[in-house]
């Protein structure tokens, strides 16, 4: 299996942003929907919310290819509402403007020049603590806009949450200031209140901000709720999937010497289990072989891999004449 076919196995041919209504409204900004935990208000998905899925390459971790600007090193925390509990395996974008406003893969009158390209843009998968990280940099601002981040949680073919973080106004306005040969605009000028996206609330869209001293840049995080306590919302791909395999998290997870996968095939297939890092590339394949229905624990050495400490995606697929069927998960090795 080559790239782009493990990137459709992860449900790329799928719709994202034309969601059924009633799963991309949020409640009020300032509703509470338990004691600990509250529903990530829902956004605009604009002004240039370039679909991800027709690009492969967008998996990745650093987005920022010659973009210049403060190294910013982003993670989000995605839980559920309903029990504030991490959420592991969902695909989350994210999207932001230049450090002088502009979006890539776009041209118009306030946007010139920028068709075609590919910067600030990206996606990962979040892991057993239901995080997920990005290389990027701090973002500019623009005319009626805060600085900001747009990013979308996809959870299935049926629900996605979409919203937009930003920073402490003093914070973010000292990095402009202390770096004038980048952000050459200056000091964003805008308050919350005076923002088009932001004026109603922002309380549960504020992402820290802090130094870095490795990198010279900063951190930031942020906890995201979403609808549910696990993945919810199947969708037609899942169901279809569902008929012929169901594929388990590794256990343990994370683990530092050996993990097993289990598979439960219901119907006979051609099965092939690959490993892939976070930047797309596949490490190798751990199972490429016909199997009759049934329960399997697939054992994984990373010793034997050679494979050093971080997040991986694994990726079973099942082939047999009703079709080919694919579905991935993140694994977390401690070495």
């Amino acid at each position: 299996m080559n790239r782009k076919e493990f990137l459709k196995g992860t449900g790329l041919a799928s719709l994202w942003l034309a969601l059924p209504k009633t799963d991309l409204q949020a409640k009020p900004k300032t509703q509470w929907d338990n004691d600990d935990c509250v529903l990530i208000p829902s956004e605009t998905a604009g002004p240039f919310p370039l679909d991800l899925t027709e690009n492969n390459f967008y998996f990745r971790q650093d987005v920022r290819e010659t973009q210049e600007g403060v190294q910013l090193n982003l993670k989000l925390k995605i839980i559920g509402v309903e029990n504030c509990e991490p959420m592991a395996n969902l695909r989350v974008n994210i999207w932001h403007c230049s450090k002088e406003g502009y979006y890539s893969g776009y041209s118009g009158n306030n946007n010139p020049g920028q068709a075609g390209l590919t910067y600030l843009r990206g996606y990962q998968f979040t892991d057993a603590n239901g995080e997920v990280e990005f290389i990027t940099i701090l973002p500019g601002w623009y005319n009626g806009r805060i600085c900001h981040i747009h990013f979308q949680v996809y959870v299935s073919s049926a629900y996605a949450a979409v919203s937009q973080l930003t920073f402490p106004i003093e914070t973010k306005n000292a990095i402009y200031l202390d770096n004038p040969n980048i952000y050459t605009k200056g000091a964003d000028p805008l308050s919350f209140a005076q923002d088009n996206i932001f004026s109603d609330g922002h309380q549960y869209q504020l992402a820290t901000l802090e130094e870095n001293t490795d990198t010279g840049g900063y951190n930031s995080y942020m906890e995201v709720a979403i609808q549910g306590s696990g993945t919810t919302g199947v969708g037609h791909i899942e169901k279809e999937t569902a008929k012929v395999f169901e594929l388990g998290q590794n256990f343990p997870n994370p683990y530092k010497d050996q993990t097993q996968i289990p598979i439960t095939l219901k119907q006979d297939a051609d099965l092939r289990l690959e490993l892939w890092d976070l930047s797309g590339k596949k490490v190798a394949t751990i199972l490429d072989e016909h199997k009759s229905a049934g329960s399997y624990q697939i054992e994984v050495n990373p010793g034997s891999l050679g494979l050093p400490s971080g997040n991986y995606m694994y990726q079973l697929e099942a082939k047999n004449e009703n079709g080919i069927f694919r579905l991935p998960k993140m694994m977390t090795l401690h070495r």
